[in-house]
């Protein structure tokens, strides 16, 4: 598979999903804010919900929709690789000498759920693995933690113009999200050679090990085939969007790399949850957004350093973000979320109403609850597919969030 892509709106050709699994189950209402939910999901209803989501891309589009637990299952049915991951996934507790007992006892499936769904201690005990660090630790704590977050696909990695940038997430409950993704990227038999992992520059166990500057996918959007914007946001960090421009700048291909800094604000936590880019010179936004956002950078390549390094020209626009949109994308078009109603649009942002999924020039899907900004979508000539959203919407993320985009039609 090629993993470049030049638009947010080209013709869907493949994507990768995660339907929500038993890890969802695992959220309480003592842990729901260390797992970063404000609740708690009804698992079998939300599952009906993504099953809808899924079936929908397929029919609208014919893009083959790739799943997470299949790719992984694939991935770890080389023995190395598994005992890698599994050490790696049991390192959080101390415990990762325990790895090849818990592998003995579990089939590939098992182990590639586990690292979804997690692993408490009576789990491993009813396997008859027995160990005295288990004896001495409570039957109902976490061997390996669960990734509710999981179904939230485009933060753990993003394809971008030049290749993959594989993420790091700010939050411990999050960090084997991207872990995983590497791993598949790299080892895959449908990726690996073909991934072109653009950041950071170091194999998967030492990206997996080794911390860097957090950044999640949910802050990248390509504005075009020469420019990318990167969410200076409460999730990512102003040290990677630099090391992002760097490598990204490096080849030429893309010229421009925008830094936009966000307010620190609970409804701005990613870029995309700001502004969705649906067509060339059509994007829909949070209206607030627009306006509040008055930093942005620009990184340029300057040359380069006698190491080989790329050697950036940064611009500080104190301008508003709509005013950098319209001097990148000609003839800009802006759909406000939730109307021209400021409660309405209040309120759609919270159940991300920006967040929408382009699979095609002015082709969405979108969250069947934000009537007043599909409203709003229909009349600008967009062709706004609804899903259902009493329990997907609970996790604070939207279809975009859902979807890590592989492959589109290039124009």
């Amino acid at each position: 598979m090629r993993l470049r892509l030049n638009s947010e709106y080209g013709t869907l050709k493949a994507v990768l999903m995660h339907r929500p699994g038993a890890e969802i189950d695992r959220l309480t209402p003592y842990n729901i804010e260390e797992y970063l939910f404000e609740d708690m999901p009804y698992l079998e209803q939300m599952q009906r919900e993504h099953d809808e989501f899924r079936s929908l891309i397929k029919g609208a589009t014919g893009a083959t929709v790739y799943r997470l637990l299949d790719l992984l299952v694939e991935t770890m049915i080389d023995d190395n690789l598994l005992l890698d991951a599994m050490e790696l996934a049991l390192a959080d507790k101390g415990l990762s000498y325990l790895a090849g007992d818990v592998i003995a006892r579990m089939s590939t499936m098992e182990c590639a759920q586990a690292m979804l769904a997690g692993v408490k201690v009576r789990d491993l005990k009813a396997k008859r693995l027995h160990a005295k660090v288990l004896d001495d630790m409570p039957d109902h704590s976490f061997v390996i933690t669960p990734n509710p977050n999981g179904y939230f696909m485009r933060d753990p990695a993003a394809v971008i113009q030049t290749g993959v940038i594989s993420c790091q997430m700010k939050y411990p409950s999050r960090r084997r999200e991207a872990m995983l993704m590497r791993l598949i990227m790299e080892n895959h038999p449908l990726f690996k050679g073909a991934a072109n992992i653009v950041y950071p520059n170091e194999n998967f166990e030492s990206a997996a090990t080794k911390p860097y500057p957090f950044i999640e996918g949910g802050d990248i959007i390509i504005l075009s085939e020469k420019a990318l914007a990167i969410g200076n946001s409460e999730r990512t960090s102003g040290e990677a969007i630099r090391e992002v421009a760097k490598q990204v700048l490096a080849s030429g291909d893309v010229e421009r790399v925008y830094e936009v800094i966000l307010p620190p604000k609970r409804n701005f936590m990613h870029l995309d949850t700001v502004f969705t880019i649906i067509d060339e010179n059509l994007v829909v936004t949070y209206p607030d957004a627009l306006q509040a956002v008055l930093e942005t950078r620009v990184y340029r390549k300057e040359g380069v350093d006698p190491d080989g390094q790329t050697i950036l020209s940064t611009e500080v626009l104190n301008k508003s973000l709509l005013t950098v949109l319209q001097n990148e994308i000609e003839y800009l078009e802006v759909i406000n979320c939730g109307g021209d109603n400021p409660d309405s649009a209040s309120r759609e942002q919270w159940f991300d109403g920006a967040n929408v999924f382009a699979i095609g020039p002015r082709r969405v899907i979108s969250y069947n609850r934000n009537i007043h900004t599909n409203r709003k979508l229909r009349e600008m000539g967009v062709e706004v597919l609804r899903i259902p959203s009493s329990e997907l919407s609970r996790g604070l993320g939207g279809p975009r969030c859902m979807t890590m985009a592989l492959d589109r039609q290039e124009f």
